[in-house]
C-alpha cells in the first residue's frame, strides 16, 4: 500500500472509527505528556543544580559563619581572660594599698604619739622654767626691797647697775643698755636717742625701767620706747617692768591698762 492510501485510510479510519480516533487521540495525547514531562524534567534538573548550588552557597556560608563563630569566640575568651588578669591586678593592687595605707596609719599614729609625748615633755619643762621664772623675779623683788633701803643714798644710776648685779645673780639675766635713735619723734615728740635696759633669757626679752618718781607720762614714754625697740629689732618685748620707790595712782592706772609692771617695794 502506498503512502498515499495509508494516509487516506487512516483519515478514514479516524472519520468513522470513534474507537480508532480515541486511540490515535489517547496516543497523540500521551506523548505530548511525555514531551511535557521530558521539558519538565529538564527544568528540574536545572531547578534541583540550582538548589545544589544554593546548598553549597550555604553550607560555605555555614562554615564561614561556624569559622567566624568560632574566631569570634576564641576572642572573647581572650578577653576574659584578659579581665580574669584584670580582675586579679586589681584586687591586688587594692590590697597593696590597702597594706600601704595601713602602714602610713600606723606611722602617723606613732608619729602622733611621739608628738604627744613631746608636747608634755615640754609642758612639763615650760611650767618647771615659769615656776623658775617666778621664783626668780620674788628674789629679784626681796633683792630690789633690800637695795631700796639704800634708796635715798644713791642715784638712779647707781640703784640701775645694782639692779643688774642682782638680776645676774639671782636669775642669771645679763641687763644691757639699749641705744637706739628716735628718727621720727615717735617717744619724745622730737628725734632724739632713747635708750633702755633690757634683760635677755631663754629667748624672753624684757624692758627695765627705773626711776626714781614715775607719772603718767614716764609710762606711756615708757610704752613707746618699748614699740621703738620693737620695730628697730623686729620683734616685741616679752615684759614690761619699771622699778621706782615711788609711783602716781595716775601712772598705777596707765601701767595696768597698758600691762606694764611696776615694782614700788624699793
Amino acid at each position: 500500500m502506498e503512502l498515499g492510501e495509508l494516509k487516506a485510510k487512516i483519515f478514514t479510519l479516524l472519520k468513522e472509527d470513534l474507537e480508532f480516533r480515541y486511540a490515535v487521540a489517547g496516543l497523540l495525547g500521551y506523548e505530548e505528556i511525555l514531551r511535557r514531562l521530558d521539558r519538565h524534567e529538564e527544568g528540574l534538573t536545572k531547578v534541583w543544580a540550582e538548589i545544589a548550588r544554593l546548598r553549597e552557597d550555604m553550607n560555605k556560608l555555614i562554615r564561614e559563619m561556624r569559622t567566624g563563630f568560632e574566631r569570634h569566640d576564641e576572642i572573647l575568651e581572650r578577653h576574659a581572660q584578659e579581665l580574669v588578669r584584670l580582675r586579679e591586678d586589681m584586687v591586688a593592687g587594692f590590697e597593696r594599698h590597702d597594706q600601704e595605707l595601713a602602714r602610713l596609719r600606723e606611722d602617723m599614729n606613732k608619729l602622733i604619739r611621739e608628738m604627744r609625748t613631746g608636747f608634755e615633755r615640754h609642758e612639763g619643762e615650760l611650767a618647771k622654767l615659769r615656776d623658775d621664772v617666778a621664783k626668780g623675779f620674788e628674789l629679784v623683788k626681796r633683792r630690789l626691797d633690800a637695795l631700796g633701803a639704800r634708796w635715798g643714798l644713791m642715784a638712779e644710776e647707781a640703784f640701775r647697775e645694782g639692779l643688774r648685779k642682782v638680776l645676774k645673780e639671782e636669775l642669771g639675766l645679763s641687763v644691757e643698755r639699749w641705744v637706739g635713735m628716735d628718727v621720727e619723734g615717735h617717744v619724745y615728740d622730737h628725734p632724739c636717742q632713747v635708750d633702755v635696759d633690757v634683760a635677755v633669757s631663754d629667748e624672753r626679752v624684757v624692758l627695765i625701767e627705773v626711776k626714781s618718781h614715775v607719772k603718767r607720762a614716764d609710762v606711756t614714754a615708757f610704752k613707746r620706747k618699748a614699740e621703738l625697740y620693737a620695730k628697730i629689732e623686729g620683734r616685741r618685748p616679752d615684759k614690761l617692768m619699771i622699778v621706782t620707790p615711788y609711783a602716781d595712782q595716775e601712772a598705777l592706772e596707765t601701767a595696768k591698762e597698758l600691762g606694764i609692771e611696776v615694782y614700788t617695794g624699793v
